[in-house]
């Protein structure tokens, strides 16, 4: 038995299309599932529970939505031994799916879904993990970060643009547009960075990041060298850099040529807690979490197994 969790207003409608397209190649092959569709923000999360509590050895479960959906099921599963997860891409951004090499051709997607669940053929894929204020904590499948990217995500996600933007399926043209105007609207500040066994100070930071794939954003590579099965986050920074400059650096970014600037570092490690001189909105895959000057990073190596 195949679940399908389903955000279908995903990407403002798009997911209905997928959906669509995915019920009839499941009919051609005769495959048993079940549909669940959300209906409020972290729904997915309470499905993704229920289901990791089935009394099987193994359960299946289909996430048809964008990195939004993937985010509040994968905090929702409670037995990722038991649990095999397999995406169909149907979001405005589709970092995750992006960064774990999945197709947008839905009828392939679908034919290598069922094909590695006939065979139980898994691959074991990293995830962070996000620990702030009292005892908080957060899984993620992307990203972790503060400063100008978490700031970015918080305002997109309340976006008026970006909702129009998706039906003109120009999402992706809402983060470009808040990148730029965040960078000139936001304060800098100073945190001190603790890698286990190095010590750092990073003065006016843009953005500090814990990167578990290659990009974020709809695309932005912010550690292109970064893996989703090495044991690690990619941790990677802007700090002490005139706005102006950084603005014309964005180019370079976007072209993942950033080692060669100044002021854009890469800090590979398996974990890093950040102090900072005042609260930074903090965000998890997109989604925004709050405000915190103390924040641990860590990376939970091979807990994830995705049909892939």
């Amino acid at each position: 038995m195949l679940y399908f969790i389903v955000n279908h207003t995903s990407a403002t409608g798009k997911c209905r299309n997928v959906l669509k397209k995915v019920i009839e190649r499941l009919s051609e092959k005769g495959e048993q599932y079940k549909l669940f569709k959300t209906k409020y923000e972290g729904h997915a999360s309470e499905i993704a529970e229920k289901l990791s509590m089935l009394p099987a050895e193994k359960i299946t479960i289909i996430v048809i939505g964008g990195d939004g959906t993937i985010n509040e099921v994968l905090n929702g599963i409670s037995d990722f031994e038991k649990v095999r997860l397999g995406i169909i891409p149907a979001g405005s951004g589709n970092d995750f799916a992006r960064g774990h090499k999945i197709g947008t051709d839905i009828n392939e997607v679908v034919d290598k879904l069922l094909s590695n669940h006939s065979a139980d053929n898994v691959k074991r894929a990293d995830i962070g993990r996000v620990c702030f204020g009292d005892k908080g904590s957060r899984l993620f499948g992307i990203s972790s970060g503060v400063g100008m990217d978490a700031i970015v995500c918080k305002e997109v996600s309340n976006s008026k643009i970006k909702k129009i933007l998706n039906k003109l399926h120009l999402g992706k043209l809402s983060y470009i547009f808040m990148t730029v105007y965040t960078l000139f609207s936001m304060e800098t500040t100073d945190i001190s960075v603790d890698f286990g066994n190095e010590r750092r100070t990073i003065k006016d930071v843009i953005y500090f990041v814990g990167m578990n794939l290659r990009a974020e954003g709809g695309g932005v590579p912010m550690a292109p060298d970064a893996l989703p099965d090495d044991g690690k986050l990619t941790f990677a920074s802007a700090a002490g850099i005139p706005k102006w400059r950084t603005f014309l650096c964005l180019p370079v970014l976007v072209m993942a040529k950033q080692k060669w600037l100044k002021g854009f570092d890469i800090y590979p490690s398996n974990y890093a807690v950040i102090e900072t001189a005042k609260p930074m909105i903090l965000h998890a895959d997109g989604e925004y979490l709050g405000q915190f000057k103390k924040i641990k990073f860590e990376c939970l190596p091979g807990m994830l197994k995705l049909l892939n």
